[in-house]
């Protein structure tokens, strides 16, 4: 399962394959954004936010989920400190960006500025939640969650994590819901990545996720990257959502010729 502040785009409504999704902290930016009214306003065909339940597209949009490694070796860890006030200003001119985005029928625009967002750190999904339903735009934040759902394993645990911790945790489940929508092998490799690096917790989180949304053929499916280490943990996650469960998926494992 295509996851700091620092220079912006130079227009809001550039395209969001072409942003960078990591960036440097810097006061610059959103510059540019607050003025945003000024710039030309060609048509632009409305984007609906998705649908509850809606499944996450498969292919590129999912590069990187077996732990966000390079060649260089695995790719930055989560961020997970106090947010300061670049983080708050940042949100805040975010939001008011999206206000008046919406207002001008400016919907792609908006929508690639939601996708941006979508690759924040996790510690800002809560603050930015709570000032999106204060502006009234409750369809964005599903509009955010949705994209979001494509980050890489760790990142989409990490941003579930720090909305369930704010008391926000139907947001955080719904975020790891449609996280593992994506192919049964990309879970698989999802595993395969954060278990070499140690993150067990996060393998758990992924996992209870994973057996609870998918039915017990699909979640067969994902352990034939590597039979020997995800038999085992497929089957201790269905265990612990319920007995029927654990059974059903050692049914689902035979039959796929897996041994269980």
């Amino acid at each position: 399962m295509s996851r700091e502040s620092g220079p912006a785009p130079a227009a809001v409504d550039a395209p969001a394959e072409q942003r960078s999704k990591r960036r440097p902290r810097g006061s610059a930016r959103f510059a540019g954004v607050m003025d945003v009214q000024e710039q030309p306003t060609g048509p632009v065909a409305p984007v609906a936010a998705p649908a509850p339940g809606r499944r996450v597209p498969r292919g590129a949009r999912f590069a990187g989920a077996a732990g966000a490694e390079t060649p260089e070796g695995p790719g930055p860890q989560p961020r997970t400190q106090p947010l300061d006030e670049a983080d708050r200003q940042l949100t805040a001119d975010t939001v008011a960006a999206l206000v008046r985005l919406r207002a001008e029928g400016r919907s792609g625009e908006a929508h690639a500025l939601l996708v941006e967002a979508a690759h924040w750190p996790a510690d800002r999904y809560p603050l930015l939640a709570a000032e999106l339903h204060r502006a009234g735009l409750g369809a964005d934040w599903a509009t955010l969650l949705w994209e979001a759902a494509s980050l890489p394993a760790d990142r989409l645990v990490a941003a579930a994590d720090a909305l369930t911790a704010a008391g926000r945790g139907a947001d955080g489940e719904e975020m790891l819901r449609q996280g593992v929508a994506r192919p049964a092998k990309e879970i698989g490799e999802a595993v395969l990545g954060l278990h070499a690096d140690g993150r067990h917790r996060e393998v758990g989180a992924l996992l209870d996720a994973y057996v609870r949304v998918r039915t017990p053929q699909e979640a067969a499916r994902s352990v034939a990257a590597d039979p020997q280490l995800l038999v085992p943990l497929l089957l201790e996650a269905a265990r612990g959502v319920s007995a029927e469960r654990h059974w059903d998926l050692v049914h689902a494992l035979r039959v796929a010729g897996f041994t269980a």
